[in-house]
């Protein structure tokens, strides 16, 4: 042994030794896991949990966040996206659905969330426009050249025409296709049992309910099923994108309900995962002007009155109504109409669903 290092020994005891080099293992493999932790913690993720047929609006938005964000912040951020009816989405949700954000069609879904301690009781309050960024309403797609002579509500119960319209049950489309049609009936000065009498008389009409916007689409234009599809003004651009030009046509009722599109922040997730500022920040977005612009391309109503006007042409006038106005809100709609054993289901029939 070199006799030089006999002192460093001496001072430095075998045991002493063996824990410094412990020690120093340690250090080494902390010190390795957190460079290696720096690129995951420097993107985070968020998980949009959305109604159907908003699939190609978020897959354009979310880019768009994710430049913007970069941009503002210098963090790196991912969003991923979830589509299906809006209230089979509330309830994936509830049943584990690790989503940041929900963007639904109905307020009553993120109201079920909020009841479960999933969504803050006063998300409307915490983003404008009751937390709506963006409208839609309810028209009808006919088959091209409108063979059946479709033109309003009252020629949807027509003998021989045949109606696709999503379920109430599972989707916010299928509600709004459903309170549109009653609504237009008291809006054109008919009373509560005439409004019902036709729309029992309307899903009598229907072969087969959507079990969310984008199956019903499928059900008219790929299983070629119905005359007439009742859905949301947006998908029309949708249908022309995905099936083509000259499909079909679209007409405007009369009377139709002014949809609202919510949004909200899901608590425990985010809190969870560290992404309440990301998350806050990826649904004020949805109120920029460029998000509007986005919107209005893809069918759905800017809230920005000045993205409004420029897309004049393409938003038609349309006499539209608040269901607030005939129904109290979505809230007592939904108990009155689409809780089991309400309105829907005596006047269609539970076992049919």
């Amino acid at each position: 042994m070199n006799r030089s290092l006999l002192p460093v020994l001496r001072a430095f005891p075998v045991s002493g030794v063996l824990r410094s080099l412990r020690s120093l293992r340690v250090w080494a493999v902390a010190a390795g896991a957190l460079v290696a932790l720096t690129p995951a913690q420097a993107q985070q993720s968020l998980l949009n949990a959305s109604y159907d047929v908003a699939r190609e609006f978020y897959r354009e938005i979310n880019p768009a966040f994710v430049q913007s964000y970069q941009q503002q912040t210098g963090q790196a951020i991912k969003v991923d996206q979830a589509h299906g009816g809006s209230s089979a989405q509330a309830r994936a949700v509830r049943e584990g659905l690790q989503a940041d954000v929900v963007t639904m069609n109905t307020t009553t879904d993120i109201d079920f969330l909020a009841d479960n301690g999933l969504v803050a009781k006063d998300w409307a309050q915490q983003f404008p426009h009751d937390a709506a960024p963006t409208t839609s309403t309810m028209l009808f797609l006919v088959r091209k050249g409108n063979p059946k002579g479709i033109r309003d509500w009252a020629d949807l119960v027509k003998p021989g025409v045949q109606v696709v319209v999503v379920n109430p049950k599972t989707g916010g489309n299928g509600r709004y296709a459903y309170l549109a049609a009653w609504g237009a009936v008291l809006e054109g000065g008919g009373t509560p049992e005439q409004a019902r009498e036709f729309v029992a008389q309307l899903y009598k009409n229907v072969p087969v309910l959507g079990k969310g916007g984008r199956d019903a689409t499928a059900v008219f234009l790929q299983r070629n099923i119905g005359d007439v599809l009742v859905t949301f003004e947006s998908e029309v651009l949708s249908v022309e994108r995905e099936f083509g030009k000259g499909r079909v046509d679209v007409v405007y009722p009369s009377a139709s309900v002014l949809a609202e599109n919510p949004v909200a922040l899901v608590q425990p997730v985010v809190q969870k995962k560290g992404t309440e500022q990301a998350a806050r920040a990826y649904l004020q977005f949805l109120y920029s002007e460029q998000a509007q612009e986005i919107a209005a391309r893809h069918g759905l109503r800017p809230r920005s009155q000045a993205v409004l006007e420029r897309h004049a042409q393409q938003f038609k006038p349309i006499k539209l109504f608040r269901v607030q106005e005939h129904f109290g809100s979505l809230g007592q709609a939904q108990k009155v109409h689409f809780n089991d054993g309400g309105e829907f289901d005596r006047l269609y029939g539970a076992g049919q669903r």
